[in-house]
């Protein structure tokens, strides 16, 4: 495992996989399809965080729901920017 430069532990691809429960496969297409952004090392290897993590275990409940990638995409895009107006709403208070 590696470490982040916020200090946290990073996955590879294949940890992922087993972590979530998505095919790597899988984790390749959501990442060509924006849904997840891993950093890569110097050598161009995926390094998926514990937050990439969490955000791919939504994108499952959202497919064995019955959503197709395309509305996953929105879907996270619009809490994303709900949980940001909600920071921002509350550090204005």
């Amino acid at each position: 495992m590696a470490s982040s430069a916020s200090g946290g532990r990073l996955f590879s691809i294949s940890a992922v996989a087993e972590l979530t429960g998505v095919g790597v496969q899988s984790l390749r297409q959501y990442e060509a399809r924006g849904l997840v952004t891993p950093t890569r090392s110097e050598g161009g290897t995926r390094r998926f965080s514990r937050a990439d993590i969490a955000r791919l275990r939504r994108v499952r409940e959202l497919v064995d729901v019955g959503a197709n990638l395309a509305s996953i995409g929105i879907i996270l895009d619009l809490q994303d920017e709900n949980t940001s107006l909600r920071y921002e709403s509350r550090t204005m208070q």
